[in-house]
């Protein structure tokens, strides 16, 4: 049995070449070419553009290559907004995923957050909780001085001769 006979589960790959380029790199060079026909320079680029066709076309008898109803001029428009539209719908549909994603991320970033929040507070309760069971200098204070009226009370005035060579 040859080699090549006993690798039947593994497929061919295809011997011709195929175009497959990344979809990212499409979606970013459409998108810069959108952002492009949205500018002031393009529109200004364009605007020249069709007056020096026209210009051409009407003062320069020799280099008339699109007389006036301007059939070709009107075509390359035609075929810039056949072109254009997808461009600008893809770059829309792309900046709608961004923004999908932005906005997940935001959703989960403000529950973190939430969470974060409400623990801290939990944690702050629970500290007031413990710092009001703790006893004050002022509390101390009167303790103790009940304490000492509490022994004054239970000592007699004035102890025998016994009981000072016993203490």
């Amino acid at each position: 049995m040859s080699n090549a006979e006993s690798r039947l589960y593994t497929p061919r790959t295809s011997r011709r070449p195929s175009l497959r380029p990344d979809p990212e790199a499409v979606g970013a060079i459409t998108e810069s070419i959108a952002r492009f026909f949205g500018t002031g320079r393009y529109l200004l680029i364009q605007t020249i553009l069709v007056l020096v066709w026209i210009a051409l076309n009407v003062g320069a008898i020799r280099f008339r290559w699109d007389p006036y109803p301007f059939i070709l001029l009107n075509l390359a428009f035609s075929t810039q907004a056949a072109y254009a539209a997808p461009l600008i719908l893809l770059a829309q549909n792309r900046q709608e995923n961004r923004d999908r994603v932005t906005l997940n991320e935001d959703r989960r970033r403000a529950a973190q957050t939430k969470a974060d929040t409400e623990y801290l507070a939990r944690e702050l309760a629970a500290l007031r909780l413990a710092v009001g069971e703790v006893p004050t200098r002022e509390h101390l204070r009167r303790e103790l001085e009940d304490l000492r009226s509490l022994l004054a009370d239970l000592r007699p005035e004035n102890p025998g001769p016994e009981a000072r060579k016993s203490g």
